[in-house]
């Protein structure tokens, strides 16, 4: 298992297979910037299935347990399903993907034909206007409601439900949200609205603290903390008390975990980040089409780990908020 400087070993690729979406989330793709002329990339830029599959194989030999597929939104990729498939084929991996649900009512049962085991659904609130405000689109909610559902019936469960919670916008759908979830067998986690990219906007001021968000939905339904899944994990997770189900949340700007971060991050046309707030990435498809052999590629992985250094989270500052960071439409979650 390759492991880095700090001795933590890459458990967890995380894959973008578009850099398109069919919403302008609060972390990404304001129509001011990636409006109708925006330049996405071509589709000879992209990496093909097989070249994500073969790099797939390769991080999995060096101790990857975990490939979750994102975008952009990734269910815009047409005959994703025959990617999935290639990946369901290779021994040992848990393969998830994350998408903001539009699309599921029309794709899960597919996916899950193909392989896939699970999904998260991103959903920021449950009133259509709020939605709206943190979307910039007109898809109503139900529609996202009715994706989640869809991957219930196909077995892509248990459903995680990833809410981004940011100041005065929609802080106050924290309760409607915990109180719809609760009991529905779905793992909701909310997560702290982070300075990822330079199209967003970000300020410091509109972070809601995970520990408030505790609080506030421990008023009304007491819970208790539960252990971590797995080493690494990034959600701490609590139980409703009355065992109701769980919820998670994600503090990376309050309670930062760089320490025990096992990720790593390839985007869609094959360059390889090694943090979410990354300022650069590496050419692996450079590796891939000049002929590289099964060994000079795993050479390449194990080359890139090793020599990471990535804190942004435990280092952020006025000194870092400045940096080049790679936008979240690029690298997805």
């Amino acid at each position: 298992m390759v492991q880095d400087i700090l001795g933590r070993p890459v458990r967890d690729l995380r894959i973008s297979v578009t850099d398109r979406c069919n919403f302008r989330c609060v972390y990404c793709m304001p129509k001011e910037v990636y409006g109708r002329d925006y330049r996405f990339l071509e589709r000879r830029e992209l990496l093909t299935f097989e070249e994500i599959a073969r790099l797939a194989r390769s991080f999995a030999a060096l101790g990857v347990e975990k490939i979750r597929l994102t975008g952009g939104e990734p269910l815009v990729r047409r005959e994703l399903e025959g990617l999935v498939g290639m990946l369901a084929d290779i021994p040992g991996l848990d393969l998830t993907l994350t998408t903001n649900g539009s699309l599921l009512p029309q794709k899960a049962r597919a996916l899950a034909d193909a392989g896939l085991r699970r999904v998260t659904v991103s959903l920021d609130s449950l009133d259509d206007d709020v939605f709206r405000a943190m979307n910039d689109v007109d898809v109503p909610v139900e529609r996202v409601l009715a994706g989640i559902e869809a991957a219930a019936a196909a077995g892509l469960a248990p459903i995680k439900v990833n809410m981004v919670v940011k100041r005065g916008v929609n802080e106050g759908s924290v309760l409607p949200m915990a109180r719809y979830f609760r009991g529905s067998g779905h793992i909701l986690r909310f997560i702290e609205y982070m300075d990822v990219g330079h199209t967003n906007g970000w300020r410091l001021d509109e972070v809601v603290p995970a520990a408030e968000i505790v609080s506030a939905i421990d008023a009304e339904f007491p819970l208790d903390p539960v252990e971590p899944n797995y080493p690494g994990e990034v959600a701490r997770r609590y139980r409703y008390a009355d065992g109701g189900g769980e919820i998670g949340v994600i503090a990376s700007v309050t309670q930062p975990f760089c320490g025990a971060c096992t990720r790593a991050r390839l985007s869609a046309e094959g360059r390889l980040y090694t943090c979410l707030f990354a300022t650069k990435g590496h050419d692996l498809r450079a590796v891939l089409r000049r002929g590289a052999s099964d060994d000079e590629l795993a050479v390449a992985l194990a080359d890139v780990w090793q020599a990471r250094g990535d804190r942004y989270s435990e280092l952020r500052s006025q000194e870092t908020a400045s940096l080049p960071k790679v936008e979240m439409s690029y690298i997805g979650g």
